[in-house]
């Protein structure tokens, strides 16, 4: 089995999950991220990396593979240690050689991965997969990132004949609850453009993303006896029912691809006196992102005018933008990465992402930060897995851009 393999399973084992409560307060969320981290840096070193420094601030490791050769642009390649909201402990990853394209046994946990719940297994068969237990996710997401930057990087210094420029790399904290990049060191980092390794199946290479944002609702009502209540009362449930009734019901997720955009209910909560919604509004086009977040305050505005006080209260905030603004404006990343890949026989899909990445606001920050398969999917629950020749095929990609880089 490939060293990187071993790597990438050492890796997973140690719990990281951050944790969302507190998000922004405690840098990192979970002191296990640290830990990670802290070791991380001590293997870095022995590898033979330079420069090697952990930001407490920010909570990212950093670390440099000098240039070999001159005047080629300064790269960049980051991915996050945490894992998302599920059990993550004890993780006992299972490696199924030969995958035959049948059902998988998770371990003893009584769950199944199956093609025909999880038709993009047949993608696999003949492959060295590697899954959960059962009982907790994988890591992949973005553990695979972290294993493919470091193998890549030690495989640049075990061959010095390999021209590249100057190659920087970062591994972060708390990117799955939303504020790893927050207070990332653009300037420090020191690159011409970077790509955050934090994709799934193998060809993606992604530069578009949703422009984000969150609208928290709170609504007053008035609780009076229920045998009292006409014209008296003020039903806060009744007026959560109201919002929700005016919101554009087919630009919901569940009826939405590609580049349509959305406005999601993801928590409800009150009672006659109290009631709270919160929605995230997504959308790929800018004009249409701002349209969408209108028609909240228009819906919030109508339903203040039906009551005596204002009873809806609305704080929206963006949250993340669309990478494909900046990026558009500098292609270098782009076009290497499209080469990289294509030079290795490997299909690129440029598709655009139904999401955001890290590399989405560290582009806002002026770093042009693209994201590139890590090769996992099913993320972020027991069905999660990756395959070990995709794991190989992100560390080419790697190593193919940073010669490519040097040849221009």
């Amino acid at each position: 089995m490939e060293r990187f393999v071993d790597r990438f399973l050492r890796y997973v084992k140690k719990n990281t999950r951050s944790d969302e409560s507190k998000a922004g307060i405690e840098i990192p969320s979970t002191a296990s991220q640290m830990e990670f981290l802290e070791e991380l840096s001590e293997e870095l070193k022995r590898i033979g990396f330079e420069e090697v420094k952990i930001n407490k601030k920010n909570a990212f490791l950093t670390a440099t593979v000098p240039a070999n050769v001159e005047n080629a642009p300064v790269i960049g390649f980051i991915s996050h240690v945490d894992t998302a909201a599920f059990n993550a402990e004890n993780i006992s990853p299972q490696i199924h050689e030969h995958y035959d394209g049948g059902d998988i046994a998770l371990g003893n946990s009584g769950f199944v991965l199956s093609p025909k719940e999880f038709p993009n297994l047949k993608n696999y068969v003949g492959q060295t997969l590697i899954t959960t237990d059962g009982t907790t996710l994988l890591g992949a997401d973005d553990k695979a990132g972290v294993c493919e930057i470091v193998s890549a990087m030690e495989y640049l210094i075990e061959n010095p004949q390999i021209k590249h420029g100057k190659l920087r790399v970062a591994f972060g904290c708390d990117e799955e609850i939303g504020v790893g990049a927050n207070n990332f060191d653009v300037e420090d980092f020191g690159c011409d453009f970077a790509y955050t390794m934090d994709g799934s199946s193998v060809g993606e290479l992604q530069f578009e993303c949703f422009n984000a944002a969150e609208a928290k609702i709170d609504i007053l009502g008035k609780s009076v006896h229920p045998g009292d209540a006409k014209n008296k009362m003020i039903n806060a449930l009744t007026i959560s029912r109201d919002i929700q009734m005016a919101m554009p019901l087919l630009s919901v997720p569940e009826t939405t691809e590609c580049r349509e955009g959305f406005i999601h209910l993801i928590e409800a909560h009150g009672d006659v006196e109290n009631a709270s919604l919160v929605y995230i509004i997504r959308d790929h086009n800018r004009e249409l992102f701002e349209d969408k977040k209108n028609t909240v305050r228009k819906i919030c505005e109508e339903i203040n005018s039906r009551y005596d006080i204002d009873r809806v209260k609305l704080e929206m905030h963006d949250e993340y933008r669309n990478m494909a603004d900046i990026i558009n404006n500098d292609p270098r990343s782009v076009d290497i990465a499209t080469k990289a890949m294509e030079n290795l026989g490997i299909t690129v899909n440029k598709d655009p992402i139904r999401g955001g990445t890290d590399g989405s606001k560290i582009s806002f920050m002026g770093l042009p930060t693209p994201n590139i398969f890590a090769g996992g999917e099913n993320f972020h629950g027991r069905f999660e897995f990756v395959s070990v020749q995709s794991i190989q095929k992100a560390i080419d990609v790697i190593v193919e851009i940073a010669k490519i880089a040097a040849e221009k």
